[in-house]
């Protein structure tokens, strides 16, 4: 799947087989988020891979909007560095991995956005990391309809040429 496709079909998923990922499309996920550009190459990220179900179900009870995690196969837990540029850094990242996760046939899903600090002693993080993002994958359980159908604002809507107002399309 190249870039665009990938971007153009991209869908959240939130219900997951009971099916492990390999080791090799769990490297490649990880890889395409270390690899991602940062800020003054500050890569302020680190990941936690979590694949034991009985902390995957803890990380289910923990998350408000997000207990779905708790069957998926595999959670990435992303904890940022406390930097001015971290927030976008892994904003930036989490996106990689999300793309080279459907690339490879798999699904996944943001849930939070900081304020996880629960998630702290389950994972031994330290206090001076900021836990930012859970990232559970897996193979999606449902078949997926509408692959690219989204609504999104019209490109007239949110591009311009040259100047405020001057539609691009």
């Amino acid at each position: 799947m190249d870039t665009f496709e990938a971007i153009r079909t991209l869908l959240a998923v939130r219900n997951y087989q009971d099916k492990p990922v390999p080791d090799e499309s769990v490297r490649r996920i990880l890889e395409a988020g270390r690899l991602t550009g940062s800020s003054k190459n500050g890569q302020p990220w680190h990941f936690i891979v979590v694949q034991n179900r009985d902390v995957l179900q803890q990380l289910g009870s923990l998350l408000r909007s997000g207990s779905y995690v708790a069957q998926a196969p595999l959670a990435i837990v992303v904890a940022i560095d406390n930097t001015p540029y971290a927030v976008s850094d892994a904003s930036r990242a989490i996106q990689s991995m999300m793309l080279t996760a459907w690339a490879d046939g798999l699904g996944a899903n943001w849930v939070g956005f900081g304020g996880l600090d629960a998630l702290k002693p389950l994972l031994g993080i330290p206090a001076a990391v900021e836990v930012f993002a859970v990232l559970p994958i897996g193979y999606p359980r449902d078949i997926i309809t509408g692959h690219g159908k989204k609504r999104r604002k019209a490109l007239a809507e949110v591009a311009h040429r040259e100047q405020w107002g001057q539609p691009f399309a």
